[in-house]
């Protein structure tokens, strides 16, 4: 078959193809499919190391912790109970101060900063400390609790400096959240009579609440799994420290780290307290999740 040739009073001739294509509208169709198959393969190569990696955890680290000792109260056994107390613990603490910090930070950002130069130094000390490492934070929670106050180490300490790497995360996406609740929603309030904060805890605030939620679970994945401030800031015990502001406390990736010091034989305990870590993070995750949905504005 030939392509054939007919007119149209806006264009002219316009010639087809055989399959009915203009060769424009062929053209735009293979550009199409050649991008679908590029943005395909890249997803996949994305995809290709988060599958291997969870593959290997699960592999590597599911027998130790379907053991009974595992769940022990100490690490005489092979126990991680007293790592897993310590972890939850020292994570719950930098939570608490962090999330509202954060979060008031970003709503001053957003809703009452505009670009006073407030704003413009804290937006500015936000990215300078998004992008400090951990073992930066703590030691300068070291030097000034331990060499400056003179106070002991605890899981608190490691708190301290767990804020520092939640806080940055925590307000930008916060802050992101924010700016995307449509402007039209705080009009309509404040044609209404209420005030700005009533505004920002009643119609802002739940509005991104699934986003904020899920900004503050990056910032806790992240900081849970950190070695440095624990390496720095407290020492080791094979009992249940249920105070974290008083005397050594174990956590996870302490654990992690001194298993692996112990040679090859204790490998199978570091990817047991691997995979427990990431358990622990999932759990909260879905958790949170499932609190931002049960308490998020009903859709119509």
């Amino acid at each position: 078959m030939t392509a054939t040739t007919t007119e149209r009073p806006d264009l002219g001739p316009v010639k087809r193809t055989p399959a009915g294509f203009t060769p424009v509208t062929l053209r735009r169709k293979i550009t199409d499919n050649l991008a679908l198959v590029l943005v395909s393969l890249a997803l996949l190569i994305a995809l290709a190391p988060l599958v291997w990696l969870i593959a290997t955890l699960v592999i590597r680290g599911i027998d130790p912790i379907l053991s009974a000792s595992w769940w022990q109260f100490d690490e005489l056994h092979g126990g991680a109970f007293n790592a897993i107390v310590g972890t939850l613990q020292q994570t719950l603490l930098a939570a608490v101060i962090s999330i509202p910090v954060g979060i008031f930070v970003a709503i001053y950002l957003v809703e009452y900063g505009a670009r006073s130069v407030l704003a413009r130094i804290t937006t500015f000390m936000v990215d300078i400390l998004s992008g400090v490492p951990s073992i930066v934070a703590a030691l300068f929670i070291y030097s000034v609790w331990r060499t400056t106050l003179g106070l002991p180490r605890s899981g608190f300490v490691v708190a301290l400096a767990l804020v520092l790497l939640m806080i940055p995360i925590v307000v930008r996406s916060t802050e992101e959240m924010l700016k995307i609740v449509p402007q039209d929603l705080r009009e309509a309030s404040y044609a209404l009579g209420v005030p700005k904060w009533r505004t920002i805890a009643s119609i802002v605030l739940p509005t991104a609440l699934s986003g904020i939620v899920t900004g503050v679970m990056l910032a806790v994945a992240r900081v849970m799994g950190e070695s440095a401030p624990v390496l720095i800031l407290v020492g080791s015990t094979r009992a249940i420290n249920n105070n974290p502001f008083d005397g050594n406390q174990q956590s996870l990736p302490l654990m992690m780290v001194q298993q692996y010091n112990n040679g090859s034989d204790s490998f199978d305990q570091v990817w047991g307290a691997a995979l427990t870590l990431v358990i622990l993070v999932a759990v909260v995750y879905f958790g949170a999740k499932l609190v931002s949905t049960l308490f998020a504005p009903k859709k119509a």
